[in-house]
């Protein structure tokens, strides 16, 4: 396994937990305002956590991509990979941050 399938995959972890908080204020606030725009944030974070759960899946369960993955894949392409998940760790960390506040 490379260093950057190991960034990768935890990125995706990272933004599952930090898409659960956002899911669980964001849902929340929405059955208690009725708001469409926490009704948009909510489905906004649906959509990021399908995408990250499906990330991860393929990484580390599906039994032919997984071993692709960490195998096969050349490191020009990790690296844009990795880079992808962990630019978008930071935007939900922040994003985290901001609706935490």
């Amino acid at each position: 396994m490379s260093l950057w399938f190991d960034i990768a995959r935890l990125s995706a972890g990272v933004n599952l937990v930090l898409l659960t908080v956002l899911l669980s204020v964001w849902g929340r606030n929405y059955m208690e305002l009725r708001s469409k725009h926490t009704l948009g944030l909510a489905i906004f974070a649906l959509f990021l956590f399908a995408e990250n759960a499906l990330s991860l899946y393929i990484y580390m369960v599906d039994p032919q991509l997984s071993a692709w993955f960490s195998s096969d894949v050349p490191n020009i392409a990790w690296r844009g990979m990795m880079a992808l998940h962990v630019l978008e760790t930071a935007g939900i960390a922040f994003l985290t941050w901001v609706t935490w506040d």
